[in-house]
């Protein structure tokens, strides 16, 4: 009983901690469109739509958290989350999907980069100084 209170992982660099809560509201986010596709509520044809705004949730609430944990240059920190964020999103359709990248996907860094950044300035100015 005492060993699982002494076994907690603390995630204190900001980028770090920034992408795990961006991918925790990722899951959510899929799991809530999964639900929402299965009992009929939304239709395919709406999804990748639905999907960039989970996506985009889930970038400034990690920018948030990025921002919140590094108390200064909270657009730095964000914007890092995001752009690690869109780039292992790009890597895993890479490989799942097995295509090539192209330029198009390789654009999709730019709003990964100002919706981290603009959660980061969120979350410094969130943060109790």
């Amino acid at each position: 009983m005492h060993f699982t209170r002494r076994l907690t992982v603390r995630l204190t660099h900001p980028t770090l901690s920034g992408l795990w809560y961006a991918f925790l509201w990722m899951m959510i986010g899929a799991l809530v469109l999964s639900l929402l596709l299965h009992f009929s509520l939304l239709e395919e044809s709406q999804l990748p739509w639905c999907t960039y705004v989970v996506h985009s949730i889930s970038i400034v609430m990690g920018g948030i958290v990025s921002g919140k944990r590094a108390r200064q240059k909270g657009w730095y920190q964000g914007a890092l989350t995001g752009l690690l964020y869109g780039i292992l999103l790009l890597l895993i359709s890479f490989l799942a999907l097995d295509t090539s990248l192209t330029l198009s996907d390789l654009a999709l860094l730019i709003p990964t980069f100002v919706l981290g950044a603009l959660g980061g300035v969120i979350g410094v100015n969130v943060s109790g100084k």
